[in-house]
Formats: C-alpha cells, structure tokens, sequence
C-alpha cells in the first residue's frame, strides 16, 4: 500500500472543495473523490445536485459509500505529509500569539499565508496548491491573520476591498452601489495610509501629553524638594528661635535666683555683724556685772569707795531700740524677669518675621541691567549694565526724549506692569545713592522731585548717614546699622514698594497703598562723585537667598 501511495502524486489525495487530504473519502456515479462531509454539504446547499468537479447533474442524490482504498491511501499520505512537516525546520507549531494553521488536523502548524477567498490559513504545505493550481492563484494572499470572517462584508459575503471616507468604515465593492452609493471611497491601503499617518500624529499628541506629565511630576518633585527645604529652613529657625528663648529663661531664671540670693546673702551679713556686736557687748556688761558683784560682797570699806565710780558707770553702748533687721523684699522680682523674657521672645519673633518676609520676596527675584539710552552723560555704566557711578565728565551721547538731563539718574531696561518682582543693589562704600521704582512717564529733562505724587518711589542716602523715604512729605528713616545690599520689591495689584537691608534681614521702609496704572521701571541714582568720597558703584547683584 506504501509503494501504491508512492506512485501517486499528493495533489490526488486532496479534496477539492477542503483543499485537504480526503478524510472518508467517497466516489461520485461520475468517478471525482470528495470528503463524505464535504460533499453532502455541498449538496445540503446546491441544488440540483452537480460535481463540484465536472459539473454532472444527478436526478438524484447518489448514495454515497466511503472508499475504502482512497481512504487508507489519503491517511498514508496524510501520515506521510505530516512526518515531512515534522522534519522541516520551516514547519513549525503554532506557538501561542501565532495564527494556526485552518487545515492541519491534530497538531496545528504554524499558517505562512491567509487567503481572503478561502478564509482560511494555511502553513506551507497545505499553502502549496495556492501556488501552483491555476484557479488557487487567482486568490488574494495575505499575511496570516486571525477572524478572516471579519475581513468579509457580513450583508454581500464579500471582501472588504474598499474605505468608505464618507462612514469612515470598510466596505465591499457591492456596498458602493446599495447602502453607500455616491459616497466617497478610496482603495484599502489609501485608507490605511491615511489613517496611518492620522495614528502618527496621534501618537504624537500622546507622547506629548506624557512628557507633560513626566514634566509635571518633576515639577512636583521639585516643589516637594522646595517644601522639604522650606521644612528644613522652617525647623532650623524654630530650634534658633527656641534655643535662644529657652537660654534666655534659663539665663533669666540664673540671674534671678542669683539676684535673690544676693538680697538675702546681704540681709544675712547685716544680721550677722549686728549680732556680733550685741554679743560684744553683752559679754561687757556681764564683765561689769560680775565686777559690780564681787564690789558688793567686800567688807573693805574704803576698797568700795574708792572702786565704786568706775563701776557706776555703764560700759559704752549702743542704743539699739530703732535697729532691725528688715526682710528683703522679692515683690515684682519675678514679674520684671517675666517682662524681659517676653521683651526677647517679642525681638526674635520680629526678627524672625522680617527674616520670613524677606524669603517669600527673594522669590520674586528678576534680571535688571541698566538702560544706556536713559542714562545721564556723566554716568558710567559698565559693558554687562550691571555697575553704574558718576564720572564727573560729560559725555557727547544725543539728547534722546528717554535721557536724564539735569540729574545723574537712570532706569532699568525691563518694565513691569503686573504681578510682583525683586531685584537686589550692592550700595557698600557710597555716601549717597538712590533706589526705588519709577512710572516710564515721569519727567526726564526738567527739576525732579521725587514723590510718589510725581511717579517716583524711592528711597535715598546723603551725607553718609541720613536716610529718607521720599514720601509725601518725606520720611526721616532710622536704621540700626548701614545697609550694604539693599533689596527693592513690588507687589503691582497690591500697590506695594518695599526696601529692605538683605545683610541684616531688616524692613528699611514700605510705601503702601500705591495706585500703579502704568509701566514701572527700577530706579537708580548713584549720586555725584563728591571728588571721589562716592566713587563707588551702584552694582545689580544675582540674589542670594537667604538661608
């Protein structure tokens, strides 16, 4: 039966209409071969009954017996196929993930095509009469894919061979003449490319909107890491401010008990140096009693008489009826310690208030340089418009309308008109200057007073040592030690300006209430050279937040 099967090509024992080795291979009155359940099928559906092969048409359906010798021949060559699917490398099982083979029985090959006319996969061997049978190569093949019957239309049973841009679904070419008539169709893989490059930029949105999110999160992480140094700062100042109320209590309560048992060390030694003194003369008047005893005792008449004046008289002492010793008195003792534990507490809350304050405004910190265009000619300002002094020498530059002409002031390049900035001036070596912000349209060529009600909030040095905010009328300011680096900030909304000592972590002075309708840009003046007592230069410095 082996050698019978041999001589027999493969192609002899596949069914036409499963395309697959014969399983209970039956005969037709016309002498085709067909699985039983393939053709009785075949004929459930079609009618008159015919052979799927040369077409004969049967009165009636032929009783159908399995040939036993195609049968046993079909399950050699399918044994055969099998083993040499077993020994190519090529051939392999369906992994899961991977499309099976629809025709292989028991173990289920690895599918190389899928055929969108059959609707069914095949793996290489049972691929084969695809390749070589006339009316196979006419099918369209696919890459293996899973549910062909959804690649089919499920009104015509047709393939899904077109777009409908009009629905935005796949049709068949049946569905462009019912239901989707003078529509808009393109060929699939138009369809494809189009929707391809609509999931490009889609993809692209989603990558974009991830890294928002992945720049959110960092952005969290950093305001976590800020909040977690504000933490640190925060506790840092509460052992600073702690420790030094609980050394002051403890100080205090020193001082107190030292006070105290200075009072009563001093009421003691009182008490003791008159004690001894009436011990003193105690022990007198008892030698004079004892004396005046013995007198009295003797029969020697003219012994007593003459020993009796000087035993008469008292020894010296002292009148002690208005001497006392007084209880020291405590009263209010306690309450001035307690008076000067709140007067420190109430010195580091301020301190710690103003320290505070200058921390939330740092925040606010921006970049100022010096506008040149603003400058008065006798001004120096250095190439990165940092620094800027008085040269006591004019220079040639033009009268444009932004110059200072009669005083030697000039403005930064940036302008705010809104929300808050900061910004931090060295003043260390100088006798007079002036800082603050000014509206973009005060009077640049004529006299300058310098009040608010003129766009002007500034405060200023002169003659080394006295210190003014040039309110309406001006403030005389008192500062505890000469500010090095003074810091400006402004609240636009608020209409807050405020200047403050950064080294001494000290509010110099705040003008409130402020009505701010236009640009304001920062102010300096760093005052006239004065024959070099004021040489220094104003300079813009990066802020330093204070720790």
């Amino acid at each position: 039966m082996s050698a019978a099967s041999s001589l027999l090509s493969e192609e002899q024992f596949l069914c036409c209409i499963c395309l697959d080795v014969f399983t209970d291979p039956v005969s037709t009155p016309c002498g085709h071969n067909f699985c039983k359940n393939c053709i009785t099928q075949h004929w459930d559906i079609n009618a008159p009954c015919r052979c799927p092969m040369c077409k004969e048409a049967f009165d009636r359906r032929p009783l159908l017996r399995v040939n036993t010798l195609i049968s046993e021949m079909a399950a050699q060559s399918r044994k055969s196929a099998q083993m040499k699917a077993s020994s190519c490398p090529d051939q392999r099982c369906a992994k899961p993930g991977e499309v099976p083979c629809d025709v292989c029985t028991g173990t289920k090959l690895k599918a190389l095509k899928s055929c969108l006319v059959c609707l069914a996969s095949y793996c290489e061997t049972h691929l084969e009469p695809h390749q070589r049978m006339t009316g196979l190569k006419r099918h369209k093949l696919i890459d293996p894919v899973e549910n062909l019957e959804g690649r089919m239309c499920k009104k015509h049973d047709r393939p899904l061979e077109l777009f409908c841009k009009t629905d935005q679904m796949c049709v068949c070419q049946f569905c462009t003449e019912s239901d989707h008539k003078s529509h808009h169709f393109v060929p699939l893989k138009e369809g494809y490319e189009g929707k391809k490059a609509e999931l490009g930029k889609t993809e692209a949105e989603i990558q974009q909107k991830i890294q928002e999110r992945q720049l959110k999160i960092q952005e969290i992480k950093h305001s976590v890491e800020l909040s977690e140094e504000d933490a640190d700062r925060e506790i840092a100042d509460s052992v600073r401010v702690f420790t030094a109320l609980m050394q002051s209590v403890e100080r205090g309560q020193a001082e107190l008990t030292e006070a105290i048992e200075e009072k009563q060390k001093t009421t003691e030694k009182q008490a003791e140096g008159f004690i001894k003194e009436l011990e003193q003369e105690i022990s007198e008047l008892m030698k004079r009693t004892a004396e005046v005893e013995q007198l009295s005792r003797t029969e020697d008449h003219l012994h007593l008489l003459q020993s009796f004046p000087s035993l008469n008289t008292p020894p010296h002492t002292k009148d002690w009826t208005e001497v006392s010793v007084h209880r020291s008195s405590y009263e209010g003792t306690v309450r001035r310690a307690v008076a000067q534990l709140e007067e420190t507490l109430r010195t580091e809350k301020k301190k710690l208030s103003v320290d505070v304050e200058l921390k939330r405004v740092q925040q606010y910190a921006v970049d100022v340089t010096l506008d040149p265009d603003t400058a008065h000619p006798h001004l120096i300002l250095s190439d990165d418009g940092k620094q800027v002094k008085d040269g006591d020498v004019k220079k040639n530059l033009p009268d444009n309308p932004e110059r200072f002409s009669l005083y030697v002031n000039v403005l930064g390049k940036q302008s705010f008109s809104s929300g808050r900035f900061y910004y931090e001036v060295q003043v260390k070596g100088k006798t007079e200057w002036g800082l603050g912000v000014a509206r973009g349209s005060i009077d640049r060529k004529g006299l300058m007073s310098p009040s608010p009600d003129n766009g002007y909030w500034t405060v200023w040095l002169s003659n080394g040592n006295d210190y003014r905010a040039l309110a309406d009328p001006p403030v005389l300011l008192s500062v505890k030690s000469k500010p090095q680096k003074v810091g400006v900030f402004v609240d636009y909304e608020e209409g807050l300006v405020s200047f403050h000592d950064v080294d001494a972590a000290a509010l110099i002075y705040s003008f409130t209430g402020c009505t701010f309708t236009e640009k304001l840009y920062p102010f300096f003046n760093p005052g006239l050279n004065d024959g070099g007592t004021n040489s220094a230069p104003l300079i813009i410095s990066p802020v330093n937040h204070t720790d």
